[in-house]
């Protein structure tokens, strides 16, 4: 054996301490679920920081050459966990053992974990030296008295009361508009504090945060955070508590009766990341479809272009039953107990990071919107899976836009690619009209014993409103040259495999405030959609002529005949989320005559095939479709096509955003459906022109008979899309089960009138 001091130097060569920004993966293996608490543990390489369960660290180390790993043990001991950690190197097949001992603040500082983001001003945040000391109890709001949701402002020490919630309880707002009027951007709810931690809110930064001073913040007035105990809710446990009021959690969740835990191949829990619910809900649905499926195989490669590994990994996870096992009890120490429901299941940490990796929304631990994340998912799977198989092509389909000028008579036919069908609900298509009345008029009396009374609304109706003609007062006719009234009918152009329908539970008040429909809709088993079939320009119909309508030009604001749009106005719209060239066009079209106008513009111009293609403006010699005068550049032009993109699509990119690379970047991912016609291959040539033959005419759809049958559905619990809990059903081999985080088990009573989500197939001639 090699002398033990040159072995040990050559191992310590090959460590590395982590940087500030390095992510150490302590918690999950990145080919298996394999975590701390696996038979094995999990062994950290301490180079790339990359874990490995115990079945793949010696396949790391062969093909690496690594020697140093850091293992990780979790035992469970009654109801404490205990960590082991040993620093593991392999001379020629051998390995040593030498026990570590980390200080809690060093594996709070260096081995992340799923936290609240630390404040922007917990740093430096400003106090107040008013002489303003908090007593230990006996709180109230300085303003109404109330004595319960009340929260301390950690600048000037004024306790005031919590937000009104949409039931009429919690608190007045007292505290957020004390925040408007001083601008002070941090509280702490008291009753939250204990040693370990409290709530903390940051106005400013709208969202629950992590003060790493609060102990010293809470010192300035005479809290010692080391004394206090818990007396009130915290904010989840009180988002849970209203949600039981209105009666939608426990019917979801089915806390009703006593459900059968269910274990196998297909049916794997996910650990709840911390408000990663609907994440979870969203990826058990999808793995359910057969081009997902189809995705998920053991991996383990170190090919520098895997196919969507994480995605591969975490399918695998789920459809194995690998890690679908009963979670031992807490207090169960043999583990002889009953299985209660839980399961071991996956934590798909390393896929969330991946996925959500620079969006503003899901690369934080806030609670989001099924749907968009869905979408979202569709998207990167649309840009990885460009030169093979699409399973995102299981969803996309064809919508037809009809036009018809109620002047000239003459109509408009355009389509557009889709993947989720959202219906409206026509709240005045209520059956139950009078029940709801009655309840209404009881609690404005100030009755609290009044049920609450959820609105039955039809399927068929919200279909209706989905299908009837919609009316457009301000469109240009180019038949009549002027502005008119015209119809607009939306229809399947075709039909998916699979199909998504969202029920548009979430709006806005009156006040803009947003809020959810308590609505109860009678969504069938079996769907037959034949008759929503687009069909095309009829005979004897006349089209309206191709010709754009007139720029607007406003005298005052006009130079050299080119109208000079207000940048105020075009950053103010940008800010709202809307396409630069949408805002550009807004402004330029409403005249320069303001914000107002310009929102009305884009209101009522969101679903033009063109909103957000370039305004071209009179007098420029370049515009869609045409050769600029300027040549682009080639170095522009090599960056794109690298990206796996061909020199058509990177020319099409450039030519429609002014030769501005960045721009050109983010318009050739925003219009992929448009470039599906150009297949990518080898040498900047589509597939269609490498073979001589016409490229095909729009993006490749599956079409087939519309007649679905239902075997999915994602529910909300909650106020909005931004807190709650999302759960899902699926239906296997027949019987529909209750997928709820880590607990999976058979339903019993499986509520589809009060899904968010619908997921249905094609049912087979």
């Amino acid at each position: 054996m090699a002398d033990v001091g040159e072995v040990l130097m050559s191992v310590l060569s090959t460590i590395r301490v982590p940087k500030p920004g390095d992510r150490v993966h302590k918690d999950e293996c990145a080919l298996s679920f394999s975590s701390p608490e696996s038979e094995g543990g999990l062994y950290v390489c301490m180079n790339s920081f990359l874990g490995f369960g115990s079945q793949y660290v010696d396949r790391h180390h062969a093909r690496s050459g690594q020697r140093a790993y850091l293992h990780i043990t979790r035992t469970r001991k009654a109801k404490v966990h205990t960590k082991f950690y040993f620093m593991i190197y392999f001379p020629q097949g051998q390995f040593c053992i030498f026990p570590l001992t980390l200080s809690h603040t060093l594996q709070v500082q260096q081995w992340d974990g799923e936290v609240r983001q630390e404040s922007r001003h917990a740093a430096d945040l400003k106090q107040l030296d008013n002489g303003v000391k908090i007593p230990p109890s006996g709180w109230r709001c300085e303003v109404c008295d109330l004595q319960e949701n009340l929260w301390m402002n950690l600048t000037d020490g004024k306790v005031m009361c919590g937000r009104r919630y949409f039931d009429g309880s919690g608190g007045n707002n007292h505290a957020l508009l004390h925040f408007q009027e001083t601008g002070y951007p941090l509280a702490v709810k008291l009753g939250t504090i204990t040693p370990d931690g409290a709530d903390v809110y940051s106005y400013d930064e709208d969202d629950m945060v992590l003060d790493s001073k609060l102990p010293e913040h809470l010192a300035h007035f005479g809290i010692d955070m080391m004394t206090m105990e818990k007396t009130e809710r915290t904010m989840t446990e009180l988002e849970i508590a209203v949600n039981q009021r209105v009666g939608e959690w426990e019917v979801i969740q089915e806390s009703g009766t006593t459900l059968r835990p269910l274990f196998g191949p297909g049916l794997t829990g996910m650990k709840n990341l911390g408000n990663s619910c609907y994440l979870n809900s969203v990826m058990q649905v999808l793995f359910t479809v057969p081009d997902f499926q189809s995705k998920s195989v053991p991996y383990f490669s170190y090919s520098p272009h895997p196919p969507l590994p994480p995605f591969s990994k975490l399918g695998y996870g789920l459809l194995s039953g690998e890690y679908s096992k009963p979670a031992p009890d807490p207090g169960d120490e043999n583990g002889a107990s009953e299985p209660r429901g839980d399961q071991i299941g996956i934590a798909p940490r390393m896929f969330k990071a991946l996925v959500g990796r620079g969006h503003p929304e899901f690369s934080t631990n806030r609670q989001q919107d099924a749907q968009e994340f869905l979408l979202h998912f569709i998207n990167m799977v649309e840009r990885n899976c460009r030169s093979g198989p699409n399973p995102s092509e299981a969803f996309r389909f064809l919508v037809e836009e009809r036009i018809v000028c109620q002047q000239s008579q003459k109509a408009k036919y355009t389509q557009r690619v889709d993947y989720i069908v959202q219906l409206p609900v026509p709240m005045d298509q209520a059956t139950n009209t009078e029940e709801l009345q009655e309840a209404e008029h009881r609690r404005e009396e100030g009755d609290s014993s009044a049920p609450t009374v959820r609105a039955q609304i039809p399927f068929t109706a919200c279909m209706a409103a989905l299908s009837e003609p919609e009316i457009l007062t301000d469109f240009w006719s180019s038949a009549v040259q002027a502005k008119t009234t015209a119809t607009k009918t939306t229809r399947f152009a075709s039909f998916p495999d699979h199909l998504v329908i969202q029920i548009k539970k979430f709006t806005f008040g009156l006040d803009w405030v947003p809020k959810k429909l308590d609505v109860s809709i009678d969504v069938p088993d079996t769907l037959d959609l034949s008759a929503l079939q687009a069909t095309g320009q009829q005979p004897g119909e006349e089209l309206l002529p191709e010709v754009a309508p007139p720029p607007l030009m406003t005298p005052d604001v006009e130079v050299k005949g080119i109208l000079v749009l207000d940048d105020s106005t075009v950053s103010q719209l940008c800010e709202m989320g809307f396409p630069m060239e949408a805002c550009r066009k807004a402004v330029y079209y409403t005249g320069n005559t303001g914000i107002d106008a310009a929102m009305n513009w884009i209101m009522g111009h969101m679903d033009d095939p063109d909103f957000s293609a370039p305004l071209v403006l009179p007098g420029c010699s370049s515009g869609p479709g045409t050769t600029p005068t300027e040549s682009l550049s080639e170095e522009h032009l090599a960056t794109i096509v690298s990206m796996g993109f061909s020199r058509d699509q990177a020319t099409k990119a450039l030519r429609a955003t002014s030769n501005v690379l960045d721009r050109a970047v983010d318009w050739i991912f925003s219009h992929l459906d448009d470039l599906e016609s150009m297949d990518v291959s080898e040498g900047g040539r589509s597939a269609a022109e490498s073979e001589g033959r016409e490229p095909p005419p729009g993006p490749r759809v599956r079409d087939g008979p519309g007649k679905y049958e239902l075997f999915a559905f994602i529910s909300h619990m909650g106020t909005s899309t931004m807190c709650g809990h999302y759960v899902c059903h699926i239906k296997k081999d027949q019987q529909w089960v209750i997928f709820n985080d880590q607990k999976v088990c058979a339903s019993e009573k499986p509520p589809k009138d009060l899904g968010y989500l619908y997921f249905y197939r094609r049912v087979a001639e």
